[in-house]
């Protein structure tokens, strides 16, 4: 039981307050069905507490930074054969919320249960968001708490404006902390064993291709 649920259960209001909230679930239930049933594979959309975020096209400096992180990590996790690397088209389905993450990874233990069928996703081991103006608060706000608290091991956030990456990594107790924060230098994942880039690749064309060519 968490500390949270105190003040409810000391309320003598909790039947009509359990009685709300039942009703939010339900509500929330039908409306998350009908963001399955409606989404389509040519839009970028989120169920995040009970709404459908749809997402407008992305800058150039927002798809190369994604790009430069997954060109360098997924063909290391393949070659490593440490599970699978995704990016924004998979649907990642938590408790509450659905998100498509800007760059993901699955270890081995999830990566098995994921078939070509597969359309909705469990939470990832590993998360990278790629920050913009339009999804900065939900990147550290909801997703970073969400993240934390359903088995994202290891968070990056990437500012493709300041070249920042921030690395967070998991207490222990449900939330994360800070392991590093740089827009120089090299990060190395804690959750993908032996992955190690310079913080100018996930950012710079050029260091990116000389990062992958080193991995070689």
């Amino acid at each position: 039981m968490t500390a949270a649920l105190t003040p409810l259960l000391e309320s003598p209001d909790l039947p009509v307050l359990l009685r709300d909230l039942n009703e939010v679930v339900a509500k929330e239930r039908q409306l998350r069905e009908r963001f399955y049933a409606e989404i389509t594979p040519s839009e970028k959309a989120e169920f995040i507490n009970g709404q459908v975020i749809m997402h407008s096209p992305a800058t150039d400096q927002h798809t190369e930074t994604r790009q430069n992180l997954e060109l360098a990590l997924a063909p290391y996790v393949r070659g490593h054969a440490l599970g699978i690397v995704r990016s924004e088209k998979s649907l990642c389905v938590f408790p509450r919320n659905d998100y498509e993450p800007d760059v993901c990874f699955f270890a081995t233990a999830k990566a098995t249960k994921i078939k070509g069928f597969t359309m909705k996703f469990p939470p990832p081991d590993f998360i990278c968001e790629v920050l913009s103006k339009s999804t900065e608060a939900r990147d550290r706000g909801i997703k970073f708490k969400d993240y934390a608290a359903h088995g994202v091991r290891e968070y990056w956030i990437a500012d493709p404006r300041t070249r920042t990456l921030e690395q967070y990594v998991s207490d222990g107790k449900g939330g994360y902390k800070l392991r590093l924060k740089s827009n120089s230098g090299d990060v190395e994942s804690t959750v993908i064993k032996g992955f190690r880039i310079p913080i100018r690749a996930i950012f710079d064309a050029k260091a990116n291709a000389a990062a992958i060519k080193a991995m070689r």
